[in-house]
């Protein structure tokens, strides 16, 4: 075996003598190895990982395929070996292209962690029988500014109040909400 050549490891043995066929795969990991793994980490982005696979992948098609060792058409099986091994990197790169992107098990730091849809079925439920407890001065402000958008110039023009009034009866109405929802405090401040 080569330095920098990872170890093959074994595979399902075709129909030919087994012990033969081993030899043989070790005798072209020794004799072509290096090359083929350094081809290959070049073709994988530095990736050792999978240049391993697609090296031990490439060297298993070779004994798969006795017919391509042997044949008298070339002098050495090399220029073959390293087709076979830049196929499978272009169709292992395109495979992970095709599927989306792989992630870690933990989180990345910007990740937004959303709710399920039963979580936000039941908060929007919490949340309308809290604002049924409101008087109907803080109701309508609440309904305004913040499930309308309106702004509290725009409230106060609807409602026929000052902006100030707005104001307020937005504070204390949002302070009656989290004596309701003591568990949604975090999300009305």
């Amino acid at each position: 075996m080569t330095a920098g050549t990872p170890p093959l490891r074994p595979a399902a043995a075709p129909t030919h003598d087994r012990t033969a066929a081993e030899h043989e795969l070790a005798a072209l990991q020794r004799e072509h190895g290096a090359p083929l793994f350094a081809l290959l980490l070049r073709l994988c982005d530095g990736d050792r990982q999978r240049a391993e696979d697609l090296l031990q992948e490439t060297l298993v098609r070779a004994w798969q395929h006795p017919e391509a060792l042997h044949a008298e058409d070339f002098d050495s099986v090399r220029p073959w070996l390293l087709t076979v091994a830049r196929r499978l990197a272009i169709d292992a790169r395109r495979a992970r292209r095709a599927r989306p992107a792989e992630t870690g098990a933990e989180l990345p730091e910007n990740a937004r962690v959303t709710a399920d849809h039963a979580e936000r079925a039941v908060a929007v439920l919490d949340v309308r029988e809290a604002v049924k407890t409101l008087t109907p001065e803080h109701r309508d402000v609440l309904v305004l500014v913040y499930f309308r958008g309106a702004s509290v110039a725009e409230a106060a023009q609807t409602l026929g109040v000052p902006p100030g009034t707005v104001k307020s009866r937005a504070y204390y109405a949002l302070r009656a909400l989290r004596r309701v929802l003591p568990g949604y405090a975090a999300d009305l401040h």
